[in-house]
């Protein structure tokens, strides 16, 4: 197969990068076997890339796949109509933990059959289609606050567990430690629990209690491993001592509990309170990682980062400054903040030179 070198305004669309593609970076732009599409062009034109290795595309005679040319149209998903029939099932979940919080508060115990029942299908969504948890903080409302973050904090849990590599099994099991971190709350005085101010100092004290609450509704649980009550006891610590109940350090802390407390924070943080405005996800995990370096186990945190930042070439974004782009690179270095194209002015965007701008929300 000839390679040529072929210069920038010569590259045909439909061609292979028949070299990996850099430009003053130590990932590549564009990587060996890349089939040249409009994206790449623009990739190329930013970085100001001159000239690029190529080949023809390898089709053999009765393939049933060949190397798709600049027509061939990228598959469709139809996420639009998926996400409707996860967000029906989302709210029916809600629905049903709401009935049974309030037969916790009543001192009903925890009937673990109909929670994985209404939960077990929604996990099994999400970790097929990661991109839900985008979503999650828009169906949440204040005022249902504490079930919207049980759900939300049992799905994100379980989706850091599965980018972590750990066995099915397992992230079942975080997603269903995950929900049920905060069923202690149920023991907390309601009046506390959805109080709007700032709590007093005997409140709070109150609500660092809700993990032994948690630990004393789920310690029964046969289905559930006893790390993962651990990790339910355990998901308020912080790797520095600053955390609770028992302001344990480093050492003392299960991994398991750090993917609850980084999963917690990151909702909460991501979703709208009484008492303050929703954030942006990528503005959190930046956040998370940088203000709260030392509280959080790094791989933890670094998962969850290759979550929210796993955007495809051409996923459409809203900006801070409220302009829409295309994300046309992303940086290995830096990735919550990919290169992007502005659609309104064709303006190229280095958001990690950019730091006053980031983007608030990944448009569908």
């Amino acid at each position: 197969m000839e390679i040529t070198l072929s210069r920038f305004e010569n590259i045909q669309l439909g061609r292979i990068v028949a070299q990996d593609v850099f430009a003053n970076t130590k990932m590549p732009i564009i990587a060996k076997n890349t089939v040249i599409r409009p994206v790449h062009l623009l990739v190329l034109q930013a970085f100001q890339v001159k000239e690029v290795l190529v080949k023809d595309p390898e089709i053999t005679e009765g393939d049933e796949n060949p190397t798709p040319s600049a027509s061939t149209p990228p598959p469709m998903y139809y996420k639009e109509s998926f996400s409707s029939v996860f967000e029906r099932n989302y709210h029916n979940a809600i629905q049903q933990l709401k009935k049974e919080f309030f037969n916790w508060e009543a001192g009903a115990p925890i009937d673990i059959t109909k929670v994985r029942g209404f939960f077990l299908p929604l996990l099994h969504t999400v970790l097929e289609d990661r991109t839900i948890i985008y979503d999650l903080n828009s169906y949440s409302n204040p005022h249902d606050y504490i079930y919207h973050h049980c759900i939300a904090t049992g799905l994100i849990a379980a989706v850091i567990a599965q980018k972590l590599n750990y066995e099915k099994g397992i992230v079942i099991q975080m997603g269903l430690a995950g929900l049920l971190a905060d069923c202690g709350m149920a023991k907390v005085d309601r009046r506390i629990r959805n109080k709007p101010d700032m709590l007093t100092e005997s409140e709070f004290k109150e609500v660092q209690r809700h993990p032994h609450h948690s630990l004393n509704m789920i310690k029964m649980i046969p289905v559930l491993k006893d790390a993962m009550k651990l990790a339910i006891f355990q998901h308020h610590e912080r790797l520095d001592g600053s955390g609770y109940p028992q302001g344990n350090k480093v050492a003392s802390i299960s991994k398991f509990a750090q993917i609850i407390a980084v999963a917690d924070v990151f909702h909460a943080m991501t979703s709208e309170r009484v008492y303050r405005s929703r954030s942006s996800a990528f503005k959190v995990v930046e956040m998370i990682r940088e203000a709260d370096f030392g509280k959080f186990d790094i791989d933890v945190v670094k998962a969850l980062i290759n979550v929210v930042a796993d955007l495809p070439l051409n996923t459409q974004v809203e900006l801070s400054n409220f302009e829409i782009a295309e994300v046309m690179f992303i940086n290995q270095y830096a990735l919550t903040r990919p290169l992007v194209k502005v659609l309104s002015t064709g303006e190229m965007l280095d958001l990690s030179q950019r730091r006053s701008i980031y983007i608030t929300r990944v448009l569908k």
